[in-house]
């Protein structure tokens, strides 16, 4: 792989939560070595509120983002992908649109965060925690030495990194 900037989708159902906070943390996090995208396979149309104040609550920022479909990135024109990771369980399960390009493919899933009820401090709870285990991820993914390492075995440390603290399993893909 080059020295140009590696393209990062993260992917997930609704694209309201987990994915976007995982683009502001690339984004920022990876700047110059990274640029990073969320989608959702049936986006729910708006970013969750809880999302952006956690994510500007560590200083990320917050401008800019939008629930969409995968559909954009599977079209024609669109940036051409490295990394796929999915967040959720249920996208995992999903069957996925054909990326140009064939990036790597990894399931990184945690709890959702926006499922959680209870007070405005239970459901920030519930945020603040998704959002840990998203940065460590992605602190890992950044710190790989993603040009000297085989195809085979920077896949292998892309599943590892889905298996740390807060990994949840994803539910078999329906045929």
């Amino acid at each position: 792989m080059s020295d140009r900037e590696f393209n990062v989708l993260f992917l997930c159902t609704g694209n309201s939560a987990r994915s976007i906070i995982a683009e502001g943390i690339l984004n920022k996090d990876g700047e110059g070595r990274f640029r990073a995208f969320s989608a959702g396979s049936h986006p729910k149309g708006a970013v969750n509120p809880f999302a952006l104040k956690v994510l500007e609550s560590y200083g990320y920022p917050t401008e800019g983002f939008r629930s969409k479909s995968w559909e954009e990135f599977a079209a024609t024109g669109a940036p051409v992908m490295d990394f796929v990771f999915t967040v959720c369980d249920t996208a995992a399960a999903e069957t996925c649109p054909v990326w140009p390009g064939q990036p790597m493919t990894a399931h990184w899933g945690i709890e959702d965060p926006a499922a959680v009820e209870g007070t405005d401090i239970q459901k920030e709870a519930a945020f603040v925690l998704a959002t840990r285990y998203l940065r460590n991820r992605i602190s890992i993914f950044r710190s790989l030495p993603i040009r000297s390492l085989d195809r085979m075995a920077l896949n292998a440390k892309l599943r590892e990194i889905g298996q740390i603290e807060g990994a949840t399993k994803p539910r078999p893909q329906v045929a």
